[in-house]
């Protein structure tokens, strides 16, 4: 018993696509569309028919539309298969960029420099391509004038103008204010 779970999760490991695609003796479709190796139709007959020919050509029977009337086979090498699917994976997750939105704070009496400083450190991850979320955190009896934050949100707007977009404008959630600054579309 322990052998089989073991087993079990071993076999687990290794998928590397999210799809389950089957091959030779799982297909157990009556009749089936046969694709040969070099891409030519072979017509449609019998699974046993088709494995038979896969067999000769020593390659494997892979069922490549599922879904299809009746389901599409094709005789292929499965194993090189899988290796070029993975390689095509891997390349396409290493040409994707993640927008991470990096957080930049303020306060209600900022200094010049400071805010000079901030607003470097957003010209830099606007243009390393991520997104930014400028906050104002408003404490004690700073409450009771948001206006002065909206006023420095608009002057941080203004100044990040030439190299990001406002993607959601200056708004007061709770104690703190927040806006939203994004690369500007390249045109």
């Amino acid at each position: 018993m322990l052998f089989f779970i073991y087993q079990k999760i071993c076999w687990r490991c290794f998928k590397i696509s999210k799809q389950e695609i089957q091959i030779n003796e799982e297909i157990r479709d009556k009749e089936i569309r046969v694709i040969d190796s070099d891409g030519s139709q072979l017509g449609i007959m019998s699974a046993s028919q088709a494995l038979d020919k896969a067999a000769a050509k020593n390659l494997d029977l892979v069922k490549i539309a599922p879904q299809a009337t009746p389901p599409v086979c094709k005789i292929m090498d499965y194993g090189k298969y899988r290796f070029e699917q993975a390689k095509r994976e891997k390349e396409a997750r290493k040409n994707q960029h993640i927008v991470d939105i990096k957080e930049i704070r303020l306060s209600l009496n900022i200094d010049t420099h400071d805010f000079n400083t901030k607003l470097n450190h957003t010209q830099k991850f606007i243009k390393s391509g991520d997104k930014v979320k400028v906050s104002i955190r408003f404490r004690g009896r700073e409450m009771g004038h948001p206006e002065l934050g909206t006023e420095i949100m608009k002057k941080f707007a203004e100044a990040c103008q030439e190299f990001a977009a406002v993607e959601k404008p200056a708004k007061l959630e709770g104690r703190s204010m927040l806006m939203f600054l994004a690369p500007k579309p390249n045109k």
